[in-house]
Formats: C-alpha cells, structure tokens, sequence
C-alpha cells in the first residue's frame, strides 16, 4: 500500500456500502466520482476491505467502459464515433478539438488536467448526428467550425487561456 495516498475519501465511500462482492460497481462508480478515475492505489486496498481478489476488482474496472483507470479532465468531452456521426464527418470534429485542447500523440487529457476528449462508440443520438457531449449535455450537429467555437467557451469557463 503507498503510504503518501490519502484514504479517507475511499473510507468514507466504503462506510456507505455493504463491504461485500455483490457491491463492487457501486464502491468502484462512487470512487471513480470522486477522483475522476480509478487510481491504481485503491485497488489492493478495496480488495482486502471488502474481502474480494484483486483480480476481481481489476475486471470489473476493464470489463466496463465507463471505467478509467487513467486520470480524466474536470470537463469530459465524448465525440461520438458510431456509424451515423462517423458518415457525417466526427472524424474533423474529433481531429479540431484535439487541435484546439493542445492534444497530442494519442493524450486525451490536457496537461492541466482540465479537459478529456475521448471518442465513444455511440451516444445514442444518431438523428442529431454528429454529436459530441460536454459533461453529459449533448451538443448535436456539430461542425469543426462549431468545436472550435465550444472549445473556447469551455476554455473561457474554466479560466483557461485560449
């Protein structure tokens, strides 16, 4: 266990819940809501409190998708890659907004820490293809043009310079 990784806030979400195997998804989302990913520290820890292998909780957090074992942005921006939105054009969106947030080399979280540009494989909006979501809100009929646009607003909002 690394000795400089703060606990408190996985005791406080492990006193919420039956420290039991039928309760791994629900420990694991309220930790990741908290963090913003699963830190690798936690997971020998929330094994032996709850009485569960490892490997177990490693399953769980790469079987489901909604699970990051790498840290994300405070802002998560999900451009959406299913059929629809790839045939009218994501792939410009996707590329403009990795322009715009700097980034590089296959990152998806800026350096500061404040955006993650991830693709999915569908947000089930197909007749507003393409979309993208900003923290779950959904932003239809996006253009290159558009991103460009959000993603200065978005900068502005957190302070960021463009």
């Amino acid at each position: 266990m690394d000795q400089a990784f703060d606990y408190s806030a996985v005791d406080r979400i492990l006193e919420r819940h039956d420290p039991s195997p039928h309760s791994v998804i629900a420990i694991l989302q309220d930790i990741q809501e908290h963090y913003n990913y699963l830190p690798r520290e936690i997971f020998p820890y929330v094994a032996r409190r709850i009485h569960v292998g490892e490997a177990r909780l490693y399953g769980v957090a790469t079987f489901y998708k909604n699970f990051s074992l790498e840290p994300k942005g405070k802002c998560i921006i999900r451009c959406c890659d299913g059929t629809a939105c790839h045939v009218r054009g994501s792939n410009p969106i996707l590329e403009r907004l990795r322009e715009e947030f700097g980034l590089k080399d296959g990152a998806i979280t800026t350096d500061d820490g404040e955006f993650t540009v991830e693709t999915v494989a569908c947000l089930g909006a197909c007749g507003l293809a393409p979309v993208l979501t900003v923290d779950g809100e959904v932003h239809a009929s996006m253009t290159p043009d558009k991103a460009t646009e959000l993603a200065n607003e978005l900068k502005e909002r957190a302070g960021v310079a463009k």
